[in-house]
């Protein structure tokens, strides 16, 4: 197989996991992961990402906390989140959702349903592991981008090893509360977090792929 074979098949397989089994990795594979997404390019080599891995009982400590956020605080991100979704970024977003409630039987109208599976992002979705990651606040919106290629690299390293992740913006809803929690300084913002380990493959969470635009969508060439 080649390597762009490879390549192809990660990122064809890889998914947005969303039920994990509670059996923790090996430090050591843990380690890799994390070392092969640093090699991801960066602005200036500035490499701002700051990561917090959780295991164990640190895992579930984060848990409750980021839980009791959803349930009693107001959302304070460091990053302001999307004033809407129009057009093409809606009809995705929309498919999404209703790829993940069909799955789950959830009735598009049972609200209190939908914000009981809302609430499963703060449970990290039953994983073992948690990467935060936080970039350096005077690198404004090009330290987020380099982040963002960290947070693919991650993905697609972990997948490599059998290990299903799912990236979590929502976990910056309530920066404040991450970064008391973990003492975080002021200078460095929370940007996201990866929850990881092993997928539950029987939970029908797991059970759909979101599909992905045609080039035609997106890609304009010049000749």
């Amino acid at each position: 197989m080649t390597d762009a074979t490879t390549l192809h098949s990660l990122l064809s397989t890889r998914h947005s996991c969303r039920a994990f089994k509670p059996d923790a990795l090996e430090q050591g594979t843990v380690e890799q992961i994390l070392g092969d997404a640093g090699r991801v390019p960066s602005w200036c080599n500035a490499q701002p990402w700051q990561v917090i891995v959780t295991s164990g009982p640190q895992t579930d400590a984060f848990r409750d906390v980021m839980l009791e956020a959803f349930d009693t605080s107001t959302p304070s991100p460091d990053f302001a989140f999307p004033t809407q979704y129009s057009g093409a970024h809606q009809a995705r977003r929309r498919a999404c959702g209703y790829q993940l409630y069909d799955a789950l039987e959830i009735p598009k109208t049972d609200r209190a349903a939908t914000a009981q599976q809302m609430r499963e992002n703060y449970r990290f979705f039953g994983a073992p592991h948690v990467a935060l990651i936080t970039t350096a606040a005077e690198l404004g919106a090009y330290g987020a981008l380099d982040c963002g290629g960290f947070i693919t690299a991650f993905c697609l390293a972990a997948q490599a090893r059998g290990i299903a992740t799912v990236p979590q913006a929502a976990i910056a809803y309530y920066s404040d509360v991450v970064r008391a929690h973990f003492d975080i300084p002021e200078d460095r913002l929370v940007l996201a977090a990866i929850s990881f380990g092993f997928a539950d493959g029987d939970h029908p969470a797991n059970s759909f792929r979101t599909d992905r635009a045609d080039l035609s969508e997106f890609i304009t060439f010049r000749k």
